[in-house]
């Protein structure tokens, strides 16, 4: 076996693992939820499949699979078929640009633990991202519902005004880099110089432009039970409806890697230097891979928190955040980070930028708020 041969297995395994990896932490994001959603609301959750309901997800698998399989008769039948899968091929093909870890040897062979290292790292996500829209869309409108075809609209406007403040808010990150590749972006954090640092206003910009592109709560318009039955999954059972909601819960995990990686240095961890010197560059790497995991686990639970404690938004509320606050707010914040790079002041101007915008916010509450409410 040649050199070109060894380093195509030994991707291909890793992309094998990280698909592995990402399944199995969506489908005990399942569980993990209920347990979460039940303390919060002091029940129990899930006890009954295996000790503390541990196999609860297994017996979710199973009963998808048992449902019956419906399809409504007026509906475009491979077009209907066609949305869930698109939606969960998309979700797992974000995580192809996502650097888990430095390189790593296995006998003859050095490679980086990441899918693909391409130099538009940033646009390969933003692409499937976008893409990931259509697989709603095309579920919505194929199921020949109207509250359906409701929610695939809500859902289509939703990301489309939601991703250009995303958008906005990575430009400042690519000005501090000057490179699309996650993995120089992880690389230009390495030390403890993660970009929350220099980027605080960017980073809530992206959390909640990543709970609208997730669709989840405030920000779940899109299958918002109370106005559509269940939005652009009515008509949608067994694993048709299982590829939507595990879709969902990938969504979930992958925006959290991706913000740990423009954020809060990717594999990299407090001591990694000293870990490298003692046990050396592999067991390091592979920690740093944990620590990424870790990271992004935890914005996994901010999901699950937020999900619990916050009401929905109002359709009107949700799109005027978007086009009039988070759109502007994301501007002023690429202007601020170009007068600290120009400065050479990056972390003192992305304060300042904070400090503005909470006056901003204060000014606001006095000024007009309060006035309407007069």
């Amino acid at each position: 076996m040649d050199l070109f041969d060894s380093v195509f297995l030994a991707k291909a395994s890793f992309i094998g693992i990280v698909f592995a990896i990402t399944l199995g932490i969506a489908a005990y994001s399942t569980y993990f939820e209920r347990k979460i959603a039940a303390f919060m609301q002091d029940r129990i959750g899930p006890d009954r499949a295996g000790p503390f309901g541990i196999l609860q997800p297994l017996a979710d698998a199973v009963k998808m699979f048992m449902k019956e399989d419906f399809i409504p008769a007026n509906s475009n039948r491979w077009l209907f078929i066609m949305g869930p899968c698109l939606s969960m091929l998309t979700a797992l093909m974000t995580s192809a640009v996502v650097p888990f870890g430095d390189t790593i040897t296995i006998g003859d062979v050095t490679f980086d633990l990441q899918g693909i290292d391409v130099n538009i790292g940033i646009l390969w996500v933003f692409g499937i991202v976008s893409l990931g829209v259509y697989g709603i869309l095309i579920g919505g409108w194929a199921s020949n519902n109207k509250y359906s075809l409701l929610g695939a609209i809500r859902a289509a406007s939703q990301n489309i005004s939601y991703e250009l403040a995303m958008g906005l808010s990575i430009i400042a990150i690519l000005m501090m880099t000057g490179s699309l590749s996650t993995k120089a972006i992880v690389e230009a954090q390495q030390n403890g110089h993660w970009n929350i640092l220099y980027q605080p206003m960017g980073f809530i910009i992206f959390l909640i432009c990543a709970f609208a592109e997730c669709n989840r709560t405030p920000f779940d318009l899109p299958e918002c039970e109370t106005e559509l039955i269940g939005g652009y999954h009515t008509e949608y059972s067994s694993m048709k409806l299982g590829f939507y909601l595990f879709a969902e819960y990938i969504n979930m995990f992958i925006s959290g890697a991706v913000m740990a990686t423009l954020y809060f240095g990717g594999y990299d961890y407090p001591g990694i230097d000293f870990v490298t010197a003692q046990l050396g560059a592999t067991a390091a790497t592979l920690i740093g891979a944990g620590a990424l995991i870790g990271k992004a686990l935890a914005f996994v639970f901010i999901f699950m928190w937020v999900r619990w404690t916050l009401p929905r938004f109002r359709y009107d509320q949700l799109m005027g955040l978007g086009w009039s606050g988070l759109i502007p707010l994301a501007m002023f914040n690429v202007v601020v980070t170009g007068l600290g790079i120009l400065l050479d002041q990056q972390i003192l101007i992305g304060i300042g930028g904070v400090v503005v915008f909470i006056a901003g916010i204060v000014v606001y509450d006095q000024l007009f708020v309060k006035k309407k409410l007069a």
